[in-house]
């Protein structure tokens, strides 16, 4: 008799208080309050080259607007940027108008009116969680 190898299922996400999902499958972002969604965006991740992080971080800093360097790009004024993970962020985003498609080097990009909102909304300590 065949027995199947039993299937791991993670247990389901339990947040307290506000925190952010951002999917890199359905390339958008969740903010929510205990279990309740209370906004969704569409945004844009990274590329195949430059990947998006997954896993659970909390924003560590918040900025208004900051510049953003890295090989091949120098981008002044970044709008509403929340760091969660080393040079990872959320930002607002002024370069492309290309959401719903990866096209970062990283960061998620967002719409600068979404992103705005965000930055309002959430705080230092507000946990990321990014997943596919």
């Amino acid at each position: 008799m065949y027995e199947e190898e039993p299937v791991y299922e993670p247990p389901p996400l339990s947040f307290e208080g506000r925190w952010i999902d951002v999917n890199l499958t359905t390339q958008s972002l969740t903010a929510y309050e205990g279990d309740a969604a209370v906004n969704t965006f569409i945004v844009s991740t990274g590329t195949w080259e430059h990947p998006t992080v997954t896993g659970q971080f909390a924003v560590y800093v918040k900025y208004a607007s900051a510049d953003m360097s890295g090989p091949g790009y120098y981008l002044p004024n970044v709008p509403y940027v929340m760091y969660f993970y080393e040079g990872y962020g959320l930002h607002g985003t002024y370069w492309h108008n290309n959401f719903g498609v990866p096209m970062s080097h990283g960061c998620v990009n967002l719409q600068t009116d979404d992103a705005g909102w965000l930055f309002d909304w959430a705080a230092v300590g507000t946990t990321v969680n990014v997943h596919y």
